[in-house]
């Protein structure tokens, strides 16, 4: 049997809501512009010290307090930075600091306010109904418009268009009732965003002129003034912005604040970050994380990696997920009691992340000995970073006299830890690692390996690879 997929379910509003307009006016509601509603809550919320922006990390000092400026100016907004930097997240953050519920005339295409109809239709209505005059009352969540532009956005689909069926119902063209409402409009009294803005034909970006400067719109031709309220946010990325596409003068002239995104600054913000988005099918310890954030910010800087194109914050969030998922692939081949990851999963990053890096031109079949090299880069400053001043010559002797210990993908955690037995100094490391004192088997299993590995780059061990999936480390 199959079941249809589940649709979203919307918000209900309570049952005590003022129904009709007189009982509206009789709570002492009063009208506010949308972006008057935003400066006034987010204002409130400073005041109280509340959070504003829920689940965006590292821009606290520098995107969100110019972000919260250009909102209590009432400004209409472009965010420019480059891919993966949350100007999409940004954008839909804004939608929480809307009234929860606002009323608009029953019935409306255009979410009009009671107290303040626009179009042809509701203003009868309003006349004639009076007091009486239905109301509903909208949740924030759908306040909000989204368009991604492509070439072959139309003015129709953002402004209107005639709609044919009304006017084969028998509406003459002149009448303004056959306009269909495109997304813009039907945003009306919300937050309205436009992604990768220069994607959008200039031809099309003549058409949101008047929506940011005289607040209205035209529909092929008509005679038709909807004073709209809006908040329109644009998002842009450099490159876009000069080259593949352009933001025409006069519209980029309209916006009233221009907001520079970039890529966490802090390895700790790049670290928690992969903390809030990835989706880990396994246990990957922090120093597995911070070997992941250092390899990403050193991908970023790389001189072989065009800087235009830049790299995502996606790109540390999938290799997160990535490690995991090799992780829970082992677990299921040993059936091991636990799924840790373990510094040689990292290595499946290079090959499989490799479409998410551009190159500079003359760099081609180079792309994975690059990143290789950059992931080898992180996991050492890594281990620097974390087992500094730790003896660790109890590791190094464990493979005197020609022994050597197996580690990789196909051995198990129990026997990464047979091999080994005790170390001096392994409790010590454990703890650097954040283990804690009573490490379970894998995460004790994942820490060996890292040291390991550790001491392989700093040239006091070997390592080689075996054909069938292990790695081998022995003395120098």
């Amino acid at each position: 049997m199959t079941h249809a997929s589940a649709q979203p379910v919307l918000p209900q509003p309570p049952a005590d809501l003022p129904r009709t307009v007189g009982e509206l006016r009789a709570t002492g509601h009063r009208y506010r512009t949308v972006k008057a509603e935003l400066r006034e809550n987010l204002l409130a919320r400073i005041r109280a010290g509340q959070p504003r922006f829920e689940g965006i990390v590292g821009y606290d000092a520098t995107v969100l307090p110019e972000l919260e400026r250009a909102l209590l100016a009432g400004h209409d907004l472009v965010l420019l930075g480059e891919r993966g930097q949350g100007k999409t997240r940004v954008i839909r953050s804004l939608i929480s600091l809307l009234d929860e519920w606002t009323p608009v005339i029953a019935g409306s295409e255009l979410n009009e306010h009671p107290f303040h109809p626009v179009s042809p239709a509701s203003v009868r209505a309003a006349r004639e109904d009076g007091d009486s005059l239905k109301i509903a009352w909208l949740h924030r969540s759908m306040r909000y418009g989204e368009k991604l532009a492509t070439p072959d956005t139309s003015v129709g689909d953002l402004i209107g268009d005639i709609d044919p069926i009304k006017v084969a119902e028998g509406r003459t063209l002149g009448d303004p009732e056959t306009i269909h409402f495109g997304l813009v409009p039907r945003t009306n009294r919300g937050i309205f965003a436009v992604n990768e803005l220069p994607d959008l034909a200039e031809r099309i970006q003549v058409a949101l002129l008047n929506v940011l400067e005289e607040r209205d719109i035209q529909v092929r031709g008509y005679q038709l003034r909807l004073p709209l309220d809006v908040l329109l946010v644009a998002s842009a990325n450099p490159e876009d912005y000069t080259n593949r596409g352009r933001i025409i003068t006069p519209l980029k002239d309209r916006f009233g604040a221009e907001i520079r995104t970039h890529y966490p600054l802090d390895l700790d913000f790049e670290i928690d970050l992969m903390r809030q988005e990835a989706a880990l099918v396994a246990e990957v310890p922090d120093h597995l994380l911070e070997v992941v954030a250092r390899y990403t910010r050193a991908v970023r800087e790389a001189p072989a990696v065009d800087a235009r194109s830049g790299v995502s914050a996606r790109f540390a969030i999938a290799a997160a997920e990535t490690i995991a998922a090799s992780a829970l692939r082992r677990h299921a081949l040993l059936d091991e009691t636990e799924a840790v990851a373990r510094i040689g999963d990292a290595v499946t990053v290079t090959s499989t992340l490799r479409g998410k890096v551009e190159f500079e031109s003359g760099e081609e079949g180079r792309e994975t000995e690059i990143l290789a090299h950059l992931l080898r880069t992180a996991t050492a400053e890594t281990f620097r970073a974390r087992l500094a001043g730790i003896d660790l010559s109890g590791f190094t002797g464990l493979v005197a006299e020609d022994q050597v210990i197996e580690t990789g993908e196909l051995v198990a955690a129990r026997d990464v830890l047979q091999q080994v037995g005790t170390v001096p100094g392994l409790a010590k490391v454990l703890d650097r690692l954040g283990f804690g004192d009573a490490p379970t088997a894998g995460q004790a299993a994942s820490g060996i390996e890292f040291v390991l590995e550790g001491l392989h780059l700093s040239r006091r061990l070997s390592k080689d690879l075996t054909d069938d999936g292990r790695t081998v480390y022995g003395s120098r």
